[in-house]
């Protein structure tokens, strides 16, 4: 049996202010992530999802509870495991004038990482016919993919990205989906953040939800979903009032709407056909609803946030100030 790859246990946060007072950021949060896994980390506006990153990344000093990074613990022995972690927190800060390849290559001096990788990361991102324009040029997505290549540059075991999606177009999703399922392929343990629930809900295995500091669900995505399963199917026939009159008959929940219904608590849909068949109503659609993940975030989050209302990327919790990564690099291309 392997250690896991992020433990997380008790973990408590508080903020202070003289406007705001004392607040609650994360209160006793546990999170565990195994080797292997694509894991979603979900949580609405203000539950507490990046102080949890900062903390277990040493941005942050906790209040209370442990924490364990592949196997050390954290942030007392990070340095020992930091080279085999990448990692984007908030948006990375860029120096402008500075070209894409140009902002790598000091990040892989400085990280002891040949530079040859650098030409590497900016394939595998999508700028590899960008990496010579300065970063001031570039969108908001492609200042996305450049921190995700940062993160990729040391090759790492454990890649922790928060809203890496943010500011992509909807191709650009669809390759940085690709990207992450790649990394996995390839043994990489991901831990994923993201507003867009129904990329969660196609690229992670595993899903952990926070809201107002707790956890309140983890485990497969598979199994959440299915917790939240009423069998419900939608049925449309040539004739709703008497169908709806025989299915409540036969003891079958029934929610009537304009042009179909509603049936819930029947794992087995042969039941509904049967039921109208007998009687001469032939079924036109029977469709089973499940439940995804956005609708499962919003019943147990409380509705306190829309999951399409993001993180405010590149802001940091209240009361603590963002600091920005100041950056030189080697030359290649336009020059600062």
């Amino acid at each position: 049996m392997t250690s896991p790859v992020i433990e997380i246990e008790g973990l408590r946060k508080t903020f202070h202010s003289l406007r705001r007072g004392r607040r609650v950021a994360v209160d006793g949060f546990d999170l565990l992530v195994e080797a292997g896994q694509v894991h979603g980390f979900l949580g609405p506006n203000g539950s507490g999802k990046t102080t949890t990153l900062r903390a277990l990344l040493g941005l942050v000093r906790a209040d209370s509870g442990s924490m364990r990074v592949l196997g050390a613990t954290t942030p007392e022995r990070l340095p020992e495991v930091a080279g085999r972690v990448g990692a984007i927190v908030e948006s990375p800060q860029f120096y402008g004038n500075f070209t894409g390849y140009r902002t790598l290559r000091l990040l892989a001096l400085a990280g002891g990482v040949p530079v040859t990788r650098v030409d590497e990361v900016l394939a595998q991102v999508g700028l590899a016919d960008r990496g010579d324009e300065r970063v001031k040029g570039y969108s908001l997505g492609m200042k996305q993919r450049l921190a995700v290549a940062s993160a990729l540059l040391k090759r790492p075991e454990l890649l922790i990205l928060d809203e890496p999606a943010n500011g992509l177009d909807p191709a650009g999703i669809r390759e940085m989906r690709d990207l992450v399922r790649s990394l996995a392929a390839n043994g990489v343990t991901v831990l994923v953040s993201s507003h867009i629930l129904a990329e969660i809900q196609l690229i992670c295995d595993h899903v952990t939800i926070i809201s107002r500091g707790r956890r309140v669900t983890a485990g497969p995505v598979t199994e959440v979903l299915a917790g939240f399963d009423d069998h419900e199917h939608l049925v449309r026939v040539d004739d709703l009032g008497r169908a709806e009159e025989l299915l409540r008959a036969a003891g079958i929940t029934v929610t009537g709407h304009d042009d179909h219904l509603v049936v819930s608590g029947v794992p087995d849909p042969v039941a509904v056909s049967r039921t109208l068949g007998e009687q001469g109503l032939w079924v036109r659609e029977l469709t089973p609803l499940r439940p995804d993940l956005e609708s499962v975030f919003l019943e147990l989050t409380g509705g306190s946030a829309h999951p399409h209302i993001p993180w405010q990327v590149g802001s940091a919790p209240p009361d603590q100030p963002t600091t920005d990564q100041q950056i030189d690099l080697g030359m290649r291309g336009v020059d600062a």
